[in-house]
């Protein structure tokens, strides 16, 4: 770099000061001003200018040298006063303060977040799930309801989430199978007058009536899809102070779909064994910057492996709209149909002198007990919701959720029990109706109001609402259910076929008649007014305190035959939990909840001892509400970067006032009592989310005893409590080995289950303990194209589902081994 010298001193040295004083605009140049470290190479030519114009300089300052200067006087200067600094008002000193305290909490935000992986970061894909780690897709972040405002990781309660990845990867099309794969859940059958479809047990207890659907009660019980779920959120331990009445074990809530703010269209095609077809559309179109809608669409034609003449038919459709008129109001609004068309499976007999099902001594597994020419099987549901977010201020946001909601559940089935009077000799088995036509309709309103304060350090969320709702069910069955083809009197009045064998049921008999309605349905309304409060404080991240309280105004008749029974409660629940975190990815909590069953809470059922109302029963049915209450303590680890979520719980759930039937052969036989107890405690151990960037893992160990702690019967105390698998185990993995190879698999474990009456496992039937494994490979074409194999029940495992709980039992029997073949279409 060439430099100046002017008499000797270096001018690039003195350039700083120059630089700060304008120069007149003559001499404005880059020559004339060089920074001290401007890397200006200055042509010969401008060198030679530069020079004599230090010297014309010179010469001139020399000059003026020799000439006499007047005097200068020059002022002393002055030193004014500072005027005083203005006194905040109040107003400003809280605007200073929020400001502070939004940048403290951004900075814990920022430090708390998970850091998305490399190859994720900017790349999500436009129909992702907006409640799980974007990087880790099995790992859900939080759950869909606004009533638990903080992360899963700071919730003082087990909460098991599996995503719409999950679901797909398990290849669960139905909530049955999310339950089948699930530790810690059970499946159930329809007994005691309850109706056949969804019934699931959490940690032992019966939850067939505490299945919601975005966070509203899809009450009756029905068959349900997943095509248009983004996550299923199991809720375990009592929650009435979340969800009303029930829950004794816990909840299941479906989040559906809803329309986003980006374009994309997917398809997916699935052939599969025993005659499988299945389509599947999601499509998302932002129609104007403020409307978005999204369509999804199902069709499948499908046997069930290892069951012969079983078929399960399904189609329906999903309409999602999103309205964001501006950045204080959301609207967004569904509309859900399904339709499925079925034939029945009600499982086969069970062998009870060689305490195992048939299907495990001696008879084929395909063997179907039901009718092909009279049995059915039909299920539909619809759903709308409109629900409106207003935001009122940056710390009060208020929503409204309503719904209207209607289900039919319409069948005729077979039941293969060995009971009877007589009962049928060995190897025989009685071939029983059981029908049902439900219509469940369901008129529900939510409104909560979201506050966010703080006291001092404290960060404070309150959740204020209120629920109003009417659901309605009517059950019904079916006459004209025999067959004359065999000769009279064959069949029963009721449409029974007695003492056939075991080995060769009649399935193609021919039917006549056409089953028809009785016309004298058992109607039962349930009115429900709720208000809730929900409580957390946050204090600086290290101590979270959660609490909520909610009252129900319960009302419940049910008629028939012009005979009414009713019934009102009022239900006060609560729950209280601790979260402490020693570390920002690591807590440690307890907590405790209570929940209420009221008589006649399983509207779906037509039998007091298993949750519902008889209007034409003439014992006394009116019952102060079971209670139950739950310990919980545990902790939750955020590992690998966080995406990885680890938990261990230890549980107890106390019941008290259960209600029983006084067995045969006791004084009051017949009547229905209240007073039993039970407990339920063990530990539960889940993990959801990836090890590496290529490995992903989600499951769950639970272990669990039970006890019955008082009884009607004396010989039931001490017994355990029936249908319920104590120990059960799953886990999903898959590995990702190239950008394009993803391979993965799933085991499955549930140990025995023991049959039983008055939900004590007092039988002496068991059905065993199994495995089941499944795997899968999925290759990725392109960005647009991918293709999977999966195989189901590898080994084609014999295991059964569930125990109908009777002294006769049959069992549900699981699906044998079955292979798909699927390709998905992104654009």
């Amino acid at each position: 770099m060439t430099r100046l010298y002017l008499r000797g001193i270096d001018l690039g040295g003195k350039m700083n000061a120059v630089n700060a004083v304008r120069a007149p605009r003559s001499l404005r140049s880059p020559i004339a001003f060089v920074a001290p470290n401007d890397n200006i190479q200055i042509e010969t030519s401008l060198k030679v200018t530069v020079a004599c114009l230090v010297a014309a300089g010179s010469i001139a300052g020399a000059e003026a040298q020799e000439s006499p200067l007047p005097p200068v006087t020059i002022d002393a200067p002055v030193t004014r006063p500072r005027p005083p600094a203005a006194t905040p008002t109040p107003e400003q000193i809280r605007v200073r303060n929020e400001l502070r305290r939004l940048a403290r909490e951004r900075q814990k935000q920022e430090q708390a977040a998970p850091k998305p992986a490399a190859n994720t970061a900017g790349n999500q894909p436009p129909d992702r799930n907006p409640y799980a780690d974007p990087a880790a897709p099995y790992k859900a972040d939080r759950v869909a309801s606004p009533k638990f405002t903080e992360p899963l990781a700071n919730t003082p309660r087990t909460v098991t989430v599996l995503t719409k990845e999950i679901l797909q990867d398990k290849n669960a099309t139905t909530l049955k199978e999310v339950g089948r794969s699930t530790a810690g859940v059970t499946l159930g059958t329809g007994e005691g007058g309850n109706a056949f479809g969804d019934r699931f047990f959490i940690r032992g207890f019966d939850a067939r009536n505490d299945v919601f659907i975005d966070g509203v009660r899809d009450p009756g019980v029905s068959i349900r899809e997943n095509f248009f779920t983004e996550q299923v959120e199991i809720l375990k331990g009592p929650a009435s102070s979340f969800a009303g009445r029930g829950t004794t074990g816990g909840a299941i809530n479906i989040v559906t779909k809803q329309a986003t703010d980006r374009n994309f269209y997917n398809a997916e095609s699935t052939l599969g064994t025993d005659a499988t077809r299945r389509i599947t559309i999601d499509a998302n179109q932002v129609i104007t910057p403020t409307l978005s809608m999204r369509v999804d669409g199902m069709f499948q034609n499908a046997g069930v492996a290892g069951r012969d003449y079983v078929f399960d038919d399904r189609w329906g459709g999903l309409v999602a709209a999103k309205w964001t008129p501006s950045d204080t109001v959301k609207i967004t609004a569904n509309y859900i149909h399904t339709d499925l068309d079925a034939l029945p499976d009600f499982g086969v007999p069970y062998n009870k002198p060689a305490l195992a099902p048939w299907t495990d001594t001696g008879v084929s597994r395909n063997t179907f007990y039901g009718f092909v020419n009279r049995d059915f099987q039909k299920t539909k549901q619809d759903i709308a919701t409109i629900n409106g977010e207003f935001q009122i201020n940056d710390n009060v946001t208020v929503s409204n959720k309503l719904r209207e909601g209607r289900s039919v559940l319409n069948y005729v089935g077979t039941l293969p029990e060995q009971n009877g009077n007589p009962p049928p000799r060995q190897g025989f088995v009685n071939l029983n109706p059981q029908s049902r036509y439900q219509v469940t309709d369901v008129t529900a309103d939510q409104t909560d109001a979201t506050i966010k304060f703080d006291t001092g350090p404290i960060r404070n969320t309150a959740v204020i609402g209120s629920e109003i709702s009417r659901e309605r069910v009517s059950v019904d069955s079916y006459t004209g259910l025999a067959s004359e083809v065999i000769g009279a009197g064959a069949f029963t009045g009721s449409g029974a076929l007695l003492n056939v064998s075991v080995f060769n049921p009649p399935n193609l008999l021919p039917f006549n008649g056409t089953p028809r309605l009785t016309g004298n349905p058992t109607v039962v309304p349930v009115d429900t007014k709720s208000l809730y409060l929900i409580e957390t404080a946050n204090y600086r991240d290290f101590v979270i305190l959660n609490g909520g309280i909610r009252y129900d105004d319960y009302d419940v008749s049910a008629t028939k035959a012009g005979k009414t029974v009713a019934l009102s409660s009022g239900l006060v629940n609560y729950n209280a939990g601790i979260v402490v975190k020693p570390l920002p990815f690591a807590s440690v909590y307890a907590a405790y909840a209570t929940s209420a069953n009221p008589v006649g809470a399983e509207i779906d059922g037509t039998s007091t001892t298993y949750g519902g109302l008889n209007p034409t029963a003439t014992v006394n049915q009116i019952f102060a509400p079971q209670r139950n209450k739950a310990y919980e303590v545990g902790t939750k680890w955020e590992l690998f970067d966080r995406h990885l979520l680890a938990t261990a719980a230890l549980f107890r759930t106390e019941t008290e006032n259960a209600r029983e039937t006084v067995p045969a052969g006791r004084p009051g036989a017949g009547t229905i009592v209240a007073g039993a107890s039970s407990y339920v405690q063990g530990i539960d151990l889940e993990v959801a989310g990836k090890i590496t960037d290529r490995w992903s893992v989600f499951g769950g160990l639970v272990l669990m005893e039970s006890e019955v702690t008082k009884s009607v019967v004396p010989t039931n105390v001490g017994d355990k409590l029936a249908n319920v698998a104590h120990q059960s185990f799953t886990t999903l993995t898959k590995y990702q080995f190239t950008d394009n190879l993803e391979i993965g698999g799933q085991a499955i474990y549930a140990s025995k289950i023991y049959g039983g009456t008055l939900l004590a496992a007092n039988q002496g039937t068991v059905l065993p303990e199994h495995w089941r494994f499944d795997a899968f490979v999925e290759y990725k074409i392109n960005s647009n194209w991918s293709t999977k194999v999966a195989v189901n029940n590898i080994l084609n495992k014999t295991y059964y589902d569930a125990f109908y709980q009777s002294a006769a039992p049959f069992v549900l029997i699981a699906p044998g081994r079955a292979a798909y073949w699927i390709v998905q279409a992104k654009l």
